[in-house]
Formats: structure tokens, sequence, C-alpha cells
């Protein structure tokens, strides 16, 4: 990786005397939106200065804003996790961690889960299993149930409001088309499939209606879960609300469609069974299409974001365009 395109103090955070605890091994890993060392037994997040419009990490103020809430909301699912805000502080010509000197920077301080216990690698084992689909909706289920609910809350579950999410995405893909990842056809099909499907206005309604909206997840998928002693579910949307305000069917078709797009196809169905089951929510299924295809153009749309970012290396540039690919063509697939 170039290091003359990361921040002074990203590279300062790669050499192990600046931890108060042994850091062997230490590793970066970057998505569009943030910067995250595994550095020995911890986790340290840092939000990237980027206004995308939809979220707003622009100045040091609104980065600290986004870090406390991140705490705050994921302590909901996996609250051992979660373990502090942190500083960088400027010292002389160096950084620090929550040093005495200048704040210069805030992050999110974790407990590093294990490895092979992440989802991504089970899947890849593979070792996922119809018991590792269990307990994950064992959690979910009451998560869902606890969660707040309101009429300001509920709104978001409407059709005007959900079009404001899934429109945005085609206006934010269209300077991508024929960039290697979706050409003109393909926008076409699944933007005229999405508004079709938005006119339905009863389908959300009745969704409002049955309690179904809520603070949910926002980012339910493979990367942000780790099925380990316990089922840990991290790394919610903090940044903007209407992302997180959804209907619960928003957040369980992420999940399925990630089993879908890894190729899990049994187990996806198999997932959707028995959360329809266990939350007596049988709903889920005439709004499951629509909300997979929705959630696979996000992720098709932060590939190509990644891809874009000058930060990254050529390497990662184009298995980010790459993957974006295979999440539009899913994304056209829940269409017909």
């Amino acid at each position: 990786m170039a290091t003359n395109n990361l921040p002074d103090f990203i590279s300062a955070l790669q050499q192990a005397q600046i931890y108060d605890h042994p850091a062997p091994d230490i590793q970066l890993v970057q998505t569009h939106i943030s910067f995250v060392l595994l550095a020995g037994d911890f986790v340290y997040k840092f939000k990237k200065p980027v206004d995308f419009g939809f979220l707003d990490f622009s100045t040091l103020e609104k980065r600290k804003e986004c870090c406390e809430q991140e705490l705050l909301l994921n302590r909901r699912l996996c609250p051992d996790i979660y373990l502090g805000l942190i500083t960088i502080t400027r010292e002389g010509d160096s950084f620090a961690l929550d040093g005495s000197g200048e704040v210069i920077e805030y992050g999110v301080k974790m407990a590093r889960m294990p490895e092979e216990r992440m989802m991504v690698n089970l899947i890849k084992g593979p070792g996922l299993t119809k018991s590792h689909i269990n307990a994950l909706v064992d959690k979910l289920v009451p998560f869902y149930r606890q969660a707040e609910r309101s009429d300001e809350i509920d709104e978001f579950g409407s059709a005007k409001s959900v079009a404001v999410n899934v429109l945005e995405n085609f206006e934010q893909t269209e300077g991508f088309i024929g960039q290697g990842a979706i050409d003109q056809a393909r926008f076409d099909t699944i933007g005229n499939w999405a508004k079709s499907f938005l006119a339905q206005e009863e389908l959300f309604s009745r969704r409002i209606q049955g309690g179904y909206i809520r603070d949910c997840h926002g980012d339910l998928y493979s990367a942000n879960i780790c099925l380990a002693d316990q089922v840990y579910i991290y790394d919610c949307i903090e940044f903007n609300q209407r992302f997180r305000y959804c209907d619960i069917a928003s957040d369980v078709a992420f999940l399925t469609m990630d089993l879908d797009f890894h190729g899990l196809w049994e187990l996806s169905e198999y997932c959707i069974d028995q959360f329809c089951e266990r939350s007596s929510d049988q709903g889920v299924r005439e709004m499951l299409n629509f909300y997979k295809c929705y959630r696979a153009y996000v992720r098709g749309k932060i590939g190509m974001f990644t891809a874009s970012d000058p930060a990254v290396d050529a390497s990662v540039k184009e298995s980010s365009t790459e993957a974006a690919a295979r999440y539009f063509e899913l994304a056209e697939s829940y269409t017909s």
C-alpha cells in the first residue's frame, strides 16, 4: 500500500511502540469510510474525513459524535466488544493514543474477536451450518422485539421514505456506468423495477401498521458478524438514522442476500423460514426480493466507492470492482 496516501497518524499506528499493550503483526484494513487497525488483542477504528451526502465525517467534531453513537448503538447487540472512545493526540513531532497533547482524531477501541469464527471466514471454510443460522435468528428475534419504535421511526418505512434511499443509489452510481461493474441496460432494469415496486404503497403501509419499522442494525451481513462463544453482531449504521430506521424485512434481507451472494441458497432459505416462524412475521416474504435487490445494489455501490478511493492500492481497486459487478448482477436477479 502506498503509505503516502495515508494520514500520518495512521502510519504511526502501524508501529507497535504507540500501543500500551503487545501489538504484533499490526494489520491495516480500509473501507470506503474507515481505517481499521488490528493490533494484538484490540481493534482501533477511525473514520475517514469524507462527505458522501448520506454520510458526513468531514469535521473532527462530526467524527467524534459518530464514534460516540457507534459505541451507544452497538452495545445493544455486543456490549462486551465496544470498549470506549479513544483519542489520537499530537505530542511534538509524533502522535500518542489518549495522550495529553492536542486531539487530532477520535476513534473507537474494540476487543478483537477470533478471526476464524468470523462469519465471512466460516463461509469460506466451508463451515457455516444451520446451527449457526439458528443461533443468529435466536439473537435477532428478541433484538427486533425490543428495538425502539415510534411515530418518527414509522415514517421511515413509508414508500416515500424508502424511495429516498433506493433512488439515491441510482443517482450516486450513474457516474460508474461503463466502468467495469455495471452497464446501462442493467442499471435501467434494476431502476425501473425498483420504482414499480415502490409504487405499491399499500405494501409499505401494511408493514408500518404491523409494527415492523424499528431502530434496526442497518448493516446486517457476514462481515459484521462473529459466531464464537456467542453471537456478536457489530458495526451497525451510526452515521444516518434513515439507514437504520427501517423495516425489519430490510435488515433480514441484507443477511439473506449476503448468503445468496456466497452461493448459500439453501441456508438463505432456511434463515428466512426460521426467522418468519420464530418472529411470527410472515410478511417479510412479500418484501424480501425488493429489499434484497436494494441491499445488493448498495453493496455494489460501496464497491465502486472503494475502488475510486485514491488511498487504496491497485489490487483492492480491482477486487472491489469485481465484487461490485457481482453484486449488481445479483441485484438484477431479484427483479425477475
